[in-house]
């Protein structure tokens, strides 16, 4: 077979991947020992069949070959293979609910911190001197559920930060807020299971429950937050689990009041359920307006709290943590050590260190000044662009994000799609709602969005808004 072909193959047969480049024509040409205008023709033929991108400067790229995923599913028609589980196909259904991970673009993204002013250098200098110092013996295996150092950290950051006080032992060390859900929700939940959860509330944790086939039944938010009085025992009463945001109810950013969380304690005691305690950004939340956390108020150990650092230094760090009743820790490690085993140990002692240190604290003093900077931008820029087409709930508890949303208008998932072509992200409020009632609005962060990008994108983002919607 020529060149050509053999190339040619070898991209229809996906043994070169798409976006792989082609040796130079003259490197390929002396190690065939063929002449350099026989490579240089071959390459012309798969560039004029759409097989490969040329570009000056970068050589020959190969291009997605749309064709392969259609032969390989038509051979998958003809074989046989094991049908997927139904929790699998349930995950699958719903991995819509999740709001993207991977967006390329930062503004408007909410969930985001200001990445900008993370302190790279300490955290360099922190991993150099753990590797600098590291003895072989600390290569292999960790506990699953954490280290002690930085559980113990932990442990005293959230007495200092939240007057949370609680047993190191306790504390389960993960790589996010959905791998704690995942974890909770598999040793505890079994099929239709009640789980109840806020109205509206995060679409990921709707997904993980709803993926773990949970029966799951909505409560309503107010001005107090979540409606305890709506809890009733012919619709919620056999729940296991209770999923709040109490800090901050998502999106709307109300917190729960001191009575609320008292008269929730006693729902759960009363019908012997575990409350979730999700406190995603309570170092934001907290800090100029404290309420005592659940799990600090709670006298019977039926609370999982759980917290990030992904939402407050960088969601690439992957560490998070949650405290839970002694009753569950073996399980939890069990499912651990079944699955992914542990968080990487340098990360937790850089981790610990950076707490240790009063890094963390320093940090935390830096985001909530910048953010707060960027949110007046943010908001001022907004209302002289928008006006009052669209509204931006200003109340609430402090956050990274905001909540814009409208009476009568178009449909906000088709709003937030017409956006992302243009390289701004924002997250559709329907999205949040468990329930058919659902509202029109976006969400949108700015923490992570510097002044002068603020005041770029935010017009861009009006002018797609006039022409696509009025």
């Amino acid at each position: 077979m020529n060149l050509y072909g053999s190339i040619k193959a070898a991209i229809t047969q996906q043994d070169i991947p798409a976006g792989s480049t082609l040796p130079p024509t003259r490197i390929l040409a002396d190690y065939l020992g063929i002449s350099r205008s026989t490579v240089i023709k071959a390459y012309e033929l798969l560039t004029l069949e759409g097989y490969v991108h040329a570009k000056s400067g970068s050589g020959y790229r190969i291009k997605e070959f749309e064709s392969v995923k259609t032969v390989h599913s038509e051979q998958h028609l003809s074989l046989a293979y094991p049908k997927i589980s139904r929790i699998g196909r349930s995950f699958l259904k719903n991995v819509v609910l999740i709001n993207s991970t991977s967006d390329k673009s930062i503004a408007f993204r909410p969930g985001l911190p200001p990445l900008d002013i993370f302190p790279v250098n300490q955290w360099k200098n922190l991993t150099n001197l753990y590797w600098r110092h590291i003895n072989s013996s600390a290569l292999s295996y960790s506990p699953s559920s954490g280290i002690d150092p930085l559980k113990k950290s932990i442990a005293a950051y959230l007495n200092i930060s939240r007057n949370l006080k609680c047993d190191y032992r306790q504390i389960i060390i993960v790589s996010g807020s959905l791998q704690s859900l995942f974890l909770i929700g598999s040793v505890l939940l079994d099929q239709r299971d009640v789980v109840v959860m806020e109205n509206p509330t995060f679409p990921n944790v709707h997904s993980i429950f709803k993926s773990l086939k949970a029966n799951i039944r909505s409560v309503g938010i107010d001005s107090q937050g979540l409606q305890v009085d709506a809890l009733t025992d012919k619709l919620h009463g056999k729940a296991k689990l209770i999923h709040t945001t109490p800090s901050i109810h998502y999106p709307t950013r109300v917190r729960m009041s001191l009575e609320r969380r008292l008269a929730l304690l006693n729902w759960s005691s009363k019908h012997s359920s575990l409350i979730i305690e999700n406190d995603y950004e309570h170092e934001i939340s907290n800090w100029h307006h404290h309420i005592p956390s659940i799990f600090s108020l709670d006298t019977e150990g039926r609370t999982i709290y759980m917290g990030t650092f992904n939402r407050l230094l960088h969601p690439s760090i992957r560490l998070g943590y949650m405290v839970v009743p002694f009753y569950l820790l073996d399980a939890v490690e069990a499912l651990q050590q079944h699955s992914h085993r542990f968080v990487s140990p340098s990360t937790q002692i850089v981790m610990h260190q950076f707490i240790e240190k009063k890094y963390l604290y320093n940090h935390i003093k830096n985001v909530v000044a910048v953010s707060s900077e960027r949110k007046g931008l943010f908001l001022n820029t907004f209302e002289e662009l928008f006006g009052n087409k669209v509204s931006i709930q200003t109340d609430g508890a402090d956050s990274l994000y905001l909540l814009a949303n409208w009476q009568d208008g178009p449909d906000d998932k088709k709003v937030a799609a017409m956006l992302e072509k243009a390289n701004i992200i924002a997250h559709a409020y329907s999205k949040c709602f468990i329930d058919q009632n659902q509202q029109n609005g976006l969400i949108l962060g700015y923490a992570s969005v510097r002044n002068p990008v603020i005041k770029q994108t935010l017009p861009r983002m009006a002018r797609l808004w006039q022409e696509g919607v009025e």
